[in-house]
């Protein structure tokens, strides 16, 4: 295994990673009542605390950003007071943790709160939610102005929030098919003002974000996940090649902590993009770039060694894994992930 792997990585000047192996995102749905982190999460995320950086499970900013059930939340004292056990644990375990913000825009349910989706567009994604498949999408609203200033307001307050949780560091959700990739991407973005129809109005709310976030708990704390190729909640669109085009050239004019690829299987090719995902941000972003979608330790050191990355997000293999990191070092085998893997947090 390439000891490029275990040697410390600095992210920037206040920010140094134990090694190069980062514990993905990942969406457990064990939030207590009031999607208040509980004590088992704290253990959860302790025991993994030796990968050079932990992402959260996807955390969402307020109410209304809700698709999943009993997925946890930033935006009240109480789930603040849940985080700060987790990040409590992770700390005295020697790890750092970033956490990552969330709004699903038009995949989010009334169910769970009340309120409308909202979305760029009114723009309705077909299907039934996961996890609870006796609901289906619904209509959401399309934002006006002043909501999307909002928005940008409860991302801000979201991740100060974080940091009052004694989080490392925020990771901006832009990918997947949640709102902020909405407004990127064609089939989702209908709109005729200056959010819409162009590149560099389809970019503006997510840049915005961007830099009300960096403003508020510094850009070196500031980091983003992306999905150029449309494959989640979205359909593609060869045209959505310009606007991610012109946003990745927009983000090497920032700093940013890490610029993260969102997609489960980074073998998925995508014509408009000229192959892989990965391939295409390698090619025009000039920071630090982080990969996912199936890496394992031997495609991860590759990787790593062949420039395609700096970073390797690591998901279901750190569910089945607590002792991830140690067992790769001692070049020990994995345990294989399963799906009832999911019932519980070990």
């Amino acid at each position: 295994m390439s000891s490029a792997l275990f040697e410390s990585f600095p992210l920037n000047s206040t920010i140094s990673l134990a090694n190069r192996f980062v514990m993905a995102p990942l969406t457990r749905c064990m939030a207590g009542p009031g999607l208040v982190p509980t004590d088992i999460m704290a253990e959860y995320y302790g025991r993994r605390a030796d990968a050079g950086l932990i992402i959260s499970e996807a955390t969402i900013i307020r109410a209304d950003a809700q698709g999943y059930p009993d997925t946890p939340g930033i935006f009240n004292d109480e789930q603040i007071a849940g985080w700060k056990k987790i990040t409590q644990k992770v700390h005295a375990n020697g790890g750092k943790i970033f956490m990552q913000l969330w709004h699903v825009g038009r995949v989010a349910h009334s169910h769970f709160s009340g309120l409308q989706p909202v979305a760029p567009s009114a723009v309705k994604h077909e299907g039934t939610l996961p996890r609870m498949r006796d609901l289906s999408y619904e209509m959401p609203k399309a934002l006006t102005h002043e909501d999307i200033q909002q928005l940008v307001t409860d991302y801000v307050t979201a991740a100060q929030n974080a940091m009052a949780a004694g989080f490392d560091g925020v990771e901006i959700h832009g990918a997947n098919g949640y709102l902020i990739d909405q407004f990127l991407h064609f089939d989702t973005n209908k709109r005729t003002d200056e959010y819409g129809e162009t590149p560099e109005n389809m970019s503006r709310f997510a840049l915005q974000v961007v830099d009300a976030v960096s403003a508020a708990v510094g850009a070196e704390r500031t980091a983003l996940r992306i999905t150029p190729g449309a494959y989640a909640h979205i359909a593609p669109d060869a045209r959505d090649r310009e606007v991610f085009d012109y946003f990745i050239e927009q983000l090497n004019q920032r700093e940013l902590a890490y610029l993260h690829l969102g997609i489960f299987d980074d073998s998925m090719t995508f014509e408009h993009l000229g192959g892989r995902s990965s391939t295409y941000i390698r090619e025009r972003y000039q920071g630090t770039f982080m990969s996912v979608g199936g890496l394992t330790p031997e495609t991860a050191a590759q990787g790593i060694a062949n420039n395609e990355f700096d970073l390797a997000a690591i998901g279901r293999p750190f569910i089945a894994n607590p002792d991830f990191i140690q067992r790769v070092r001692e070049n020990t085998p994995l345990v294989e992930y399963n799906n009832d893997m999911l019932a519980e947090l070990i």
